[in-house]
């Protein structure tokens, strides 16, 4: 994932933001949570680092969860549409993807929590998988 400068936006509109660096990898996580926050399958996270996001109209929310790694994480939000824009754990970011404009050029990385993928969900047998967060 060589690209920069990518833009994405909230559901609405009502958030705006570019990524000024290159991302780091695509992760597919199937943990409960990120099945409950995409009200899908799974959850697609960007990794990037926290310095190359900008917030370039609007303003977020947030509130902490426990992952079922036990780790806190911070999700960020938009207030009007309550789309998730990106999570952060410690010093670690991650853009939820499909808030990106163009998602063409992505290709997941690895898939994660595995044991709790839908029984319908079909992993390329070469992918890179983990049972739990790796």
């Amino acid at each position: 994932m060589t690209r920069k400068n990518r833009i994405g936006s909230c559901q609405c509109g009502h958030v705006r933001y570019r990524l000024a660096g290159t991302a780091t990898k695509l992760a597919v996580c199937h943990c409960t949570e990120c099945q409950k926050q995409s009200a899908s399958a799974f959850g697609m996270s960007l990794g990037i680092r926290p310095e190359d996001f900008e917030l370039t109209s609007g303003e977020l929310m947030s509130f902490d969860v426990t992952c079922d790694s036990g780790r806190t994480k911070t999700c960020a939000f938009c207030p009007k549409c309550g789309s998730r824009i990106y999570h952060q754990v410690g010093n670690g970011m991650s853009i939820k993807a499909g808030t990106l404009k163009d998602t063409s050029d992505l290709m997941p990385d690895a898939h994660y929590w595995t044991r709790s993928k839908q029984p319908w969900v079909n992993i390329p047998p070469d992918a890179v998988q983990f049972e739990d967060d790796g």
